[in-house]
């Protein structure tokens, strides 16, 4: 089997998960810019950070053979504080011709708050100026659905926006049509607890198809599984799918998306 992690929080875990997921067949892993499980306290902060996801966390994972690329911006769990946003989001440019980065994310609302918008808003602004791929963070704590519907307003009201540039993430089975329907790509988190198991993955597959859709892990510090990928992928071989079936939404769908991005490369 081959796959991609597309959505793996890799500075929460150890080396080895890295090399459990090369044991597994991945090909790639992909680090959105995420929360520390603290609210940190300035833009220094976020500085070191970047350079983390930009020097050393590539470096840490090409010692077990596995390429990394990551996104930038500010978490919307820290997007409260508008005034620190717009510092971390002005530090951004500055990271976007490193080799490994592959766009603003993962961006969007945690509790649908109107400061979550304004900076929502404002990196999407960054993401038109500088022509970068977009990775959505749609919210778990608030109603997903209420969340996914002002992020999908959001980005059809900038006219430089492409949709099939843009992936929203998190979706579950209430929101993945209004996804699709926009001309958007749609990620399915693969997560014990707040997100969506590997059955009920399969599930939404089979109903929705897999055109313009990802599995990710979304693995990070709290209770997740780095290869919750290949392991849905032995859930659709037990129903049935075809190893062609199963390649294309586990190692092909990624790459046709990230690959809008020149950096994207696999072996």
């Amino acid at each position: 089997m081959r796959y991609i992690e597309p959505h793996g929080h890799m500075v929460s875990r150890t080396t080895d998960d890295y090399e459990a997921m090369i044991i597994a067949g991945c090909r790639a892993v992909c680090e959105p810019a995420f929360w520390a499980g603290y609210d940190r306290s300035g833009p220094e902060g976020f500085y070191d950070y970047f350079c983390q996801l930009t020097d050393y966390e590539p470096k840490r994972a090409a010692k077990f053979g596995l390429p990394h690329f990551t996104w930038l911006c500010i978490n919307p769990k820290e997007s409260e504080d508008t005034t620190l946003a717009a510092e971390v989001i002005s530090l951004i440019p500055k990271f976007l011709d490193r080799p490994n980065v592959l766009g603003i994310g993962e961006i969007g609302l945690n509790k649908n708050t109107r400061n979550e918008l304004k900076v929502l808003e404002q990196h999407i602004d960054l993401a038109a100026r500088h022509d970068q791929l977009i990775l959505v963070h749609t919210p778990h704590l608030e109603d997903k659905f209420k969340g996914t519907r002002l992020i999908l307003d959001a980005l059809l009201a900038d006219s430089r926006i492409k949709p099939d540039r843009c992936i929203i993430d998190h979706v579950e089975e209430h929101t993945i049509q209004m996804v699709l329907d926009a001309g958007f790509w749609a990620g399915i988190t693969l997560y014990p607890e707040s997100k969506t198991t590997p059955a009920r993955a399969v599930d939404m597959f089979e109903v929705y198809g897999g055109q313009r859709v990802w599995l990710n892990s979304a693995c990070d510090w709290g209770r997740s599984d780095p290869l919750a990928v290949p392991k849905t992928a032995i859930e659709m071989r037990r129903r049935g799918h075809s190893e062609e079936t199963i390649d294309k939404l586990v190692f092909q769908n990624p790459i046709r998306f990230l690959g809008q991005n020149p950096r994207f490369t696999v072996r």
